[in-house]
Order: C-alpha cells, then sequence, then structure tokens
C-alpha cells in the first residue's frame, strides 16, 4: 500500500493530540487552512472520515485513534534517531519519574544505580504530572505508577509493586480512633496531580468515603507529602514514596496499607528495550524493587 504524506500524518497526529485544529496549527506553526487541507488529503487517502465532533473538540474515530497511536511511536522514533544524528550523547538515558517518587525513593539509591550502570549516565527528570512516553519525544523513558497499560510501540516492564494510605505525623496520628470516620477531624491534604488518589483509596480498602472539616489542596504530591510532615493534616502516600519517614518515625499510617500489585514500570520505547543501557536499568530496578 502507498504511503500516506508526511505531512498530512504530521497534521493528523497534531490534530488528534490536541482535539483542535487551531491548537495544531500552533503547534506546526502554520494556518488553520493548511492543516484543513492536510486533515482532508489523509482521509482522501484512506477514503473515510478520521474525525468526529463533539462540541468544539474533534474526536478521532476508532480506527484513527488507533493510528494516531501508531503515528505517535513513528514520530518519537525518527525524533530520537535525528537527535542521535545530531550528534546526542549516546550514553545518556533521560528518565522521566513522578517528583515524590524521585526525591524519597531513587535519589537515595541513586549512587547504587550509577555504579550498576557504568558509563551510562541517568538524567532523571521529575515529572508534577506523569504522562505517558509518547506525549514525551524529549524524554528516553519514564517510570509509571498505578495501572498502565503500555501503547503501540512502548515497551513496560513492572519492577516493584506498591501500597498506598493516609499518613501523617505521630502526633495527629494519636487523636484518631481505629475509626477511619475519625479523619474527619483533620485536614485531607491533596495533591492535584493525582486527584483520584483518595477517592481510590476509599474503594480499594472498603472505608466509607470520609466527610473532613477541610481540604487543602497542592500542584503535587510532593508538596502535600511535606505538608503532612509538617503536621497542617494528613495525606494519602505511596508506601515507596515515604520509606524513609516511617523508618524515621517523621510519618505513620495509622490505617495501615492497601496493595497494589500494579506498583511501578519502567517504560521504554520498544526498540531500545533491547540496548545495553535500558536493560541496565531495568535489571537494577528490578533488584532494587524487589529488596524493597
Amino acid at each position: 500500500m502507498r504511503l500516506p504524506p508526511l505531512n498530512a500524518v504530521r497534521a493528523f497526529e497534531a490534530v488528534c493530540h490536541h482535539g483542535s485544529i487551531l491548537k495544531a496549527a500552533e503547534e506546526l506553526n502554520v494556518v488553520r487552512g493548511a492543516v484543513r487541507q492536510q486533515i482532508a488529503t489523509l482521509e482522501g487517502h484512506f477514503g473515510r472520515k478520521l474525525f468526529a465532533r463533539d462540541g468544539r473538540r474533534l474526536i478521532p474515530t476508532a480506527e484513527a485513534s488507533a493510528f494516531a497511536e501508531a503515528c505517535g511511536a513513528a514520530f518519537d522514533i525518527l525524533q530520537r534517531a535525528a537527535r542521535e544524528l545530531e550528534g546526542a550523547v549516546p550514553g545518556c538515558i533521560r528518565l522521566g519519574v513522578p517528583s515524590a517518587f524521585a526525591v524519597w525513593w531513587l535519589m537515595p539509591r541513586v549512587a547504587d544505580m550509577q555504579t550498576s550502570l557504568g558509563d551510562v549516565v541517568v538524567d532523571i527528570v521529575p515529572m508534577t504530572v506523569v504522562e505517558p512516553l509518547q506525549m514525551h519525544p524529549e524524554l528516553d523513558a519514564v517510570i509509571m505508577g498505578g495501572e498502565y497499560r503500555p501503547s503501540a510501540g512502548i515497551n513496560a516492564v513492572r519492577f516493584m509493586e506498591d501500597g498506598f494510605g493516609p499518613v501523617a505525623t505521630p502526633a495527629l496520628a494519636a487523636t484518631l480512633s481505629r475509626d477511619p470516620a475519625a479523619m474527619g477531624r483533620l485536614t485531607m491534604l491533596a495533591s492535584r496531580s493525582v486527584p483520584k488518589l483518595w477517592d481510590e483509596w476509599f474503594v480499594e480498602s472498603g472505608t466509607p468515603p470520609v466527610a473532613f472539616s477541610r481540604r487543602q489542596e497542592f500542584e503535587d504530591l510532593l508538596l502535600a507529602l511535606g505538608a503532612a510532615r509538617s503536621g497542617l493534616g494528613i495525606a494519602l502516600a505511596p508506601r515507596a514514596s515515604i520509606e524513609d519517614d516511617l523508618q524515621r518515625g517523621q510519618l505513620v499510617a495509622p490505617y495501615g496499607f492497601i496493595s497494589r500489585p500494579s506498583g511501578y514500570s519502567l517504560c521504554c520505547r520498544t526498540p531500545d528495550a533491547k540496548r545495553p543501557g535500558f536493560a541496565a536499568l531495568s535489571g537494577w530496578l528490578r533488584r532494587c524493587g524487589k529488596a524493597s
């Protein structure tokens, strides 16, 4: 089959990402008419409509959505190959990591990681909001937490299970009874980066939702946990992110932790998975994950 024009595919992928011809045109630095023309060209090539309109947003059809995922993976590969051709350092892995996980789990182990990887340097990029790798062509890999199903062209290796639960200072926890409803007297500390974390805990733990007296939101989980350490209220935390605080007695988990087998996964592009640097990083994460 004859391949579609590359410019048309690029415009199509941008519209799928933004749901808007205007925003796609801004990304590509062209006028809206040019994007419309490229979409029309692609629809003519395939002989079918690729989008449906939902209010002001353009939604790709099911077939077009699958094609968009494959296009995104292909563009990622092209971008990486172009960087290597331009002389990018081949022994460096740019790794996107959830901020709290980076600070409280990965960084205390970073010296051991670097020793294990030898000449391969890992550039750790903290992410307030962790997004799939296909949305970040500037990264080589990301660590994803929770339930994650890799898209086409992405290889995911689960390296650690985890649990999560409410945490507070020992002084605040001492004011609570065995009934989680007692948390209602405290301030709920929430993170905009994981807005459903409390709801997920109530469901997975079988605990009736608590009516908190006050709710305070922070931009990311790192700040919410910092507020919990200061005694401001009670936060919902992944155990891996606060293991050191638990050992030092700075935080306690009055209602324990609920196991989450989905845990954490290292995600990279499929062509990279067999490269020595990624294989070494994956092996190190699995060893440390089992020991945690």
